[in-house]
């Protein structure tokens, strides 16, 4: 037997700006909410989920684990503009200059990244 991830969990003030955030991101929707903890998941409502959790304090450091994404059905400078429209902010977390991606974080400084190959140009690899 394995273990299978069922949640990878946010930590944010405002857990409504950042579920919101990353709805419109994956193209997801809320699943669950109650007592301010906001689960949200695929259409499809495979898994995992990414669940919301409200604390107190502000993030402070880098994340030690972040989401890589990858542009689907647009080009990786298309989706690099609509994160950018949605809230995402440009990162800097020491990367070299000439890194094939780009950091990016979250409303609440989460960081992520955009791989430079789309989901297309990975399939076409293959």
């Amino acid at each position: 037997m394995t273990s299978r991830i069922a949640a990878i969990a946010i930590d944010a003030v405002r857990p409504r700006v950042v579920a919101d955030f990353w709805c419109a991101v994956l193209g997801w929707h809320v699943v669950e909410e109650e007592d301010g903890f906001i689960s949200i998941a695929p259409q499809d409502a495979t898994w995992p989920t990414i669940d919301v959790a409200p604390v107190p304090e502000s993030k402070t450091i880098k994340n030690r684990l972040h989401f890589d994404l990858r542009a689907d059905g647009v080009s990786t400078a298309q989706e690099l503009e609509r994160l950018l429209a949605l809230g995402a902010r440009r990162a800097e977390v020491g990367q070299d200059p000439d890194v094939s991606w780009v950091v990016l974080s979250d409303p609440e400084g989460n960081e992520f990244c955009l791989l430079s190959r789309s989901v297309q140009d990975v399939e076409d690899q293959e």
